[in-house]
């Protein structure tokens, strides 16, 4: 009941969107002769008729024949005819405008007869199969892929590639089935070709391959080929081997992101990336800030996986069009879109540790403009008792997360595109010993409890412009306001805060002659107030960034980027600066890429929401600055350098394609807020004072030993540093060596898909307990563990399918022992629950049932 009164408190304060079907007017059919021959021409041609009350165009190669299906009132036939005799194809004997004609890929060339489509007659099978593989930009163009792999699974040795406009021919022999298709940043699949006078044809959108006329799969996961920074793409089918009930689940079966619980008693968690927490990566949704600030330690959690289309990960120094804040690397995440995603989308999900999911997504395409939809995400934990270690205390917290995304697009079809929207966050959760009652034990010493009350809104906006006369040339405009509230209360300590963002991002970029030089400039502004209230204490500030940026590319070649931006901004707080960055891409040959990038970042802390431990421990917080009020605590900004190369290799191994990689990234710092742990009475901050560094070094081998079995292998080492005082020391808490093994296997026509993630993690540095009571010490390294998750799922249906999985994590069942320190005693000088290096909970299995309508 309290799912369905959440979905109604959103659609009255959101915006409605409870017409989501349109009544039809009657539908009308046109069929007429236009002139083409590959896949290529069926897609310029099904979107140069597309037009206000089309309901749907659809062209075939074999009977050179348009057929529309189109609102009878607002739609004008005669009109499509001119469009698409513009983009250069004959419609009824009527000729095509012969320099739009010209200027088709060589394989559109429909009056050639030397055309590759138009050349076969073949009686036998023992002729050659011939194809186009072509790739789809963001406006929807249709390029040629030249070099791309094609050989027979049954003889690699009859192989061949692609040609400038992206045609192959590849000799065929009675008994080859299986054709395989790769290309750098994808990964190769089997095409089963049951006509071997069938044109293969093959489309790939953003490196991705999305639709395949025979039979084929995109990878769920890769590092993108021609992005000069390090990006990997994790697609929603990557999401689908795990649970994913939220973007803190998202990455259990990627080597690069850790996310880590934050301590042992509030259920926070946090990302660690390059051997660094979290906050010194920038997390943004759409390239639009994310969860920040006051919103960091709970931020993971309000966004759904089920909402998500993409995760790309980019590793080191980002972009000086997404601001100053990024130092050890971006993680951006793409939700569904309305005009693409599935009309309907619901998933429901339950474990054994009293949780439970459920997930609903609705989506309309109105018309040739408008598109809307509606993302709900609600989170209930009830089991009050759980509790592995034996303490005395929850696990995690109980009680309920409900979370909404309503959006709108509308696009004139003349470069004029419009995004809006708002999202809406409530959580309330109660943790703390077993048996602890807010009603009669909060803020009281009969139990130990905590809780939270936090209320997040957000509207956000994004406006964009392409010339039509030149589609290199836009203008983009990014907005967002955030409102946040948060009470909450640990034991006998009060927290309460509040935080309101406003963001806005001007960009406008064009190309300096060819698109050999490219650019981009732009102005932004950050605006952010804090007011929080620790203890009676109460820290207020407002801080205000306005800035520019220019950012200019050099791209000779497909070989070779060279990307080199600077920002200058000015903070109200603490002055002017100004944070260069560099990227360079070299591919000397196919399959070998190199990068290098370096810049530097700066941001500001927030010291009491990105150590909710120091809440819920009996720590004293101390601040080492002459005055609190100043500044941001009276502490500096946190300003470092990140320096960082890696290498690619793809290759063949078993036949069939696998791909190397090492990277190495360095971040040194110039100031940092020290979190000081060191002494177990009080947690410290204080501005660095000598050396705080990390190394960072990772492999991975990917490779597929069996047709539809993918296999990812990685190795991570950290070396990470800080001056804790006057003595340079091993950051506690990260693990120097961690091993990682990823296997799935589907099996391609029945429907079935098995997953399986091995992490292992070495040993962490605790901080020093040599002061404590002998109970309330622990040693000075922490055990090194294994973890192992899994998840079998099937799909059942064609028309309508239905996939149905369950899973289990941690089925090692290895647990931290003792993961609160003093936990007979939560009101003592020596209660801590910060002391958490291995997984709080258990052994879990869990079950669930997902469904779409198209």
């Amino acid at each position: 009941m309290t799912f369905f009164i959440n979905i109604f408190s959103f659609i009255v304060i959101s915006l409605p969107i409870a017409f989501l079907s349109v009544a039809n007017a009657q539908d009308s059919t046109a069929t007429f002769n236009v002139a083409g021959v590959c896949g290529m021409c069926k897609s310029r041609i099904e979107k140069a008729a597309g037009a206000d009350g089309l309901k749907k165009a659809a062209w075939d190669a074999g009977s050179q024949s348009l057929t529309l299906t189109f609102d009878f009132d607002s739609y004008d036939v005669e009109a499509a005819k001119q469009r698409i005799l513009a983009v250069g194809h004959d419609v009824e004997g009527r000729q095509a405008d012969p320099i739009a004609y010209k200027k088709l890929p060589a394989c559109c060339h429909y009056h050639d007869e030397k055309n590759v489509h138009k050349t076969g007659g073949y009686d036998d099978h023992d002729h050659p199969v011939t194809g186009v593989i072509m790739q789809e930009n963001n406006r929807g163009e249709l390029n040629p892929i030249e070099s791309a792999n094609i050989h027979w699974l049954e003889d690699t040795s009859v192989n061949t590639r692609s040609d400038a406009s992206g045609v192959f021919k590849i000799d065929h022999q009675s008994h080859f089935k299986q054709l395989v298709i790769s290309y750098t940043g994808f990964r190769s699949d089997t095409l089963t070709i049951n006509d071997p006078q069938e044109i293969v044809v093959v489309t790939a959108k953003e490196n991705v391959l999305a639709e395949v006329t025979i039979s084929a799969r995109r990878s769920s996961n890769y590092i993108s080929a021609l992005s000069p920074t390090r990006l990997e793409v994790l697609t929603g089918q990557e999401l689908f081997k795990a649970a994913c009930c939220d973007l803190s689940e998202s990455f259990e079966t990627n080597a690069s992101v850790d996310v880590v619980s934050s301590d042992a008693v509030t259920g926070s968690k946090q990302i660690q990336m390059l051997g660094l927490s979290g906050i010194y990566t920038q997390l943004t949704v759409e390239n639009l800030p994310g969860p920040r600030g006051l919103a960091t330690p709970l931020g993971l959690n309000s966004i759904s996986g089920t909402w998500i289309e993409s995760i790309q990960i980019g590793k080191g120094i980002g972009s000086v069009v997404n601001g100053f804040e990024n130092i050890a690397g971006q993680i951006n995440v793409e939700l569904k879109k309305p005009e693409t995603s599935e009309k309907l989308f619901f998933n429901a999900y339950g474990n054994n540790m009293g949780r439970s999911d459920i997930n609903l997504n609705l989506s309309q395409r109105f018309n040739e403009r408008w598109s809307g939809s509606l993302l709900l995400h609600d989170n209930f934990m009830y089991n009050k008792s759980m509790n592995f270690s034996d303490n005395g205390f929850r696990d995690i917290p109980v009680g309920n997360l409900f979370s909404g995304v309503n959006r709108w697009k509308y696009e004139d079809g003349k470069g004029f595109i419009l995004q809006f929207g708002v999202k809406f966050l409530s959580d309330n959760r109660t943790g703390g010993q077993t048996d602890f009652d807010p009603e009669t034990d909060k803020l009281t010493e009969n139990r130990y409890g905590l809780g939270f009350d936090i209320d997040r809104y957000e509207a956000f906006a994004k406006i964009g412009y392409v010339f039509p006369q030149n589609t290199q040339r836009s203008i983009g405009l990014q907005l967002s306001g955030t409102s946040y509230n948060q009470k909450s209360y640990f034991g006998l300590r009060t927290y309460d805060a509040e935080q309101q963002n406003a963001y806005a991002n001007l960009i406008y970029q064009d190309i300096i002659g060819t698109v050999v030089h490219k650019y981009r400039t732009g102005l932004s502004m950050q605006y952010d107030r804090y007011d929080e209230r620790y203890i009676g204490e109460r820290f207020e500030r407002t801080e205000i960034v306005p800035g520019g940026f220019f950012e200019y590319t050099f791209s000779p070649s497909d070989k070779f980027d060279a990307v080199v931006g600077i920002r200058g901004d000015y903070n109200n707080l603490y002055g002017w600066f100004a944070t260069p960055r560099a990227h360079l891409r070299y591919q000397p040959i196919q399959g070998t890429t190199f990068r290098l990038s370096g810049g530097r970042g700066q941001r500001t802390a927030n010291i009491f929401a990105e150590n909710t431990a120091a809440l819920a421990s009996a720590r004293v917080v101390r601040i080492a600055a002459a005055n609190t009020a100043e500044n941001a605590y009276g502490l500096k900004p946190e300003i470092a350098w990140n320096t960082g190369i890696s290498f690619d290799q793809s290759f063949r191994l078993f036949h069939r394609e696998a791909s190397f990689s090492t990277e190495f990234f360095r971040n040194d710092f110039i100031n940092q807020v020290v979190v000081d742990y060191e002494n177990p009475r009080e947690l410290a901050f204080y501005n660095l004072e000598g050396e705080s560094y990390s190394n960072s070094l990772q492999t991975e081998l990917r490779f597929i030993p069996l047709p539809h079995f993918e296999t990812r292998l990685a190795y991570r080492f950290f070396d990470v540093k800080t001056t804790y005082g006057d003595e340079l020391l091993r950051k506690p808490l990260v693990a120097r060596h961690r091993g990682f093994v990823n296997l799935g296997y589907n099996t391609h026509s029945g429907g079935w898909h098995f997953d399986y993630t091995l992490n292992i993690t070495g040993q962490k540095r605790l901080p020093s307990t040599a002061s404590n009571p002998t109970a309330y010490q622990m040693p000075e390294y922490s055990n090194a563990y294994v973890t192992m998750n899994a998840q079998i799922s099937k799909t059942i249906g064609k028309v309508r399918p239905i996939d149905l999985y369950i899973g289990g994590e941690n089925l090692t069942n290895f647990f931290q022992q003792n993961p609160v320190l003093a936990a007979d005693q939560p009101f003592s000088e020596f209660f801590d629950t910060s002391m958490l290096w291995g997984p709080l909970t258990g052994r879990m299995f869990y079950a669930g049932i997902r469904f779409s309508i198209d």
